[in-house]
């Protein structure tokens, strides 16, 4: 086991970890995804909120860095979420399997992990260009020339780089690039095997958002190491669960567009000032907050949505732990 104690590791779940500046890129995460999303209300096109969504969220990176350091890793990551929503939204509109799906995100899970290789995310690997690609294609489609797409989340990953830059003069403070981290081969076998398996389970499963357990599935295996993914895992499964409360008072007030907006600005700020101090507490606010932002682009039942997100995270969550668990066992047998 990659902790020798229940204590040791129970205390991990609710541990408190220092994030200085925490307010400020929690601020700056409230604008960058707020904006937009209220943009897309003013025009009459909630269709779009999920497209804009996703560009907005080129604001989570390069938390760590200012100036030119964080300009460059917000760019690159905007680059790759509009690339990962056209690829979601081709496949929306070519009405493709299930199947193809979970193939496709497998394929933007290993091609998210060199770019961020490259540019160094932070945070690292393909969390968040898989879920553009899954949740983008999984929706339905919208007719629309798929230059849409491409221009609405291209204009909320600009504003959000824009809002980075304003902070960044403002302070005056200069970051130098950090030293690249680059993983192994295996790594990108490791996430390519966890989408896959994960997707799979839940479609078989008759479940109505595959992604969800790919995204658990990446989420989880995000971690630096063993230890880290085995906390990472039982975080992402235990929050998700506790999250469903939240969510389900949330989406049972039917909240109009413009407060539905707010209240994801909140839970985005949230959320942020969380992220860094506990995994397993942030997503109290993770949870609610992609459901409401579905819930804006595309309304479903609410009983089914909170199901599939609980039962789908769980799912994603077990395969990547066992994962975790084979690849520890794996050194053992090779000494024996």
């Amino acid at each position: 086991m990659p902790s020798s104690q229940p204590g040791s590791r129970a205390l991990e779940l609710l541990r408190l970890h220092p994030a200085p500046g925490s307010h400020r890129v929690a601020l700056r995460a409230g604008a960058s995804v707020g904006v937009p999303l209220l943009t897309c209300l003013a025009l009459d096109r909630p269709q779009w909120t999920l497209y804009a969504a996703f560009g907005s969220f080129a604001a989570l990176y390069g938390r760590d860095r200012v100036h030119a350091a964080r300009a460059m890793t917000q760019v690159s990551a905007g680059v790759a979420l509009t690339a990962a929503v056209l690829a979601g939204a081709l496949v929306a509109e070519l009405g493709t399997t299930p199947w193809t799906l979970v193939g496709g995100a497998a394929i933007i899970a290993v091609l998210g992990q060199l770019v961020s290789d490259v540019f160094d995310w932070h945070p690292p690997g393909p969390l968040f260009v898989t879920f553009a690609f899954g949740a983008v294609g999984s929706a339905p489609p919208l007719h629309d020339s798929l230059w849409v797409p491409v221009l609405v989340s291209s204009a909320a990953a600009g504003f959000s780089v824009a809002v980075g830059a304003v902070g960044a003069v403002v302070r005056r403070q200069h970051s130098p690039w950090p030293g690249v981290r680059r993983e192994t081969s295996w790594h990108f076998v490791r996430l390519a095997v966890a989408v896959v398996v994960s997707g799979a389970l839940a479609h078989l499963s008759g479940l109505g958002h595959p992604y969800w357990a790919m995204v658990a599935a990446l989420a989880t295996l995000a971690g630096r190491d063993h230890h880290a993914r085995w906390l990472r895992g039982w975080l992402r499964a235990l929050g998700t669960l506790l999250g469903l409360l939240p969510a389900a008072l949330l989406l049972a007030l039917h909240l109009d567009p413009v407060a539905l907006v707010l209240t994801v600005i909140v839970l985005q700020f949230l959320t942020e000032i969380l992220i860094g101090r506990n995994y397993g507490l942030a997503l109290l606010f993770i949870t609610p907050l992609a459901l409401l932002m579905g819930q804006l682009a595309v309304e479903r039942p609410i009983g089914q949505l909170l199901l599939d997100r609980g039962i789908e995270t769980l799912i994603g969550a077990a395969v990547a732990l066992v994962m975790v668990v084979i690849e520890l066992r794996r050194p053992a047998r090779h000494a024996s």
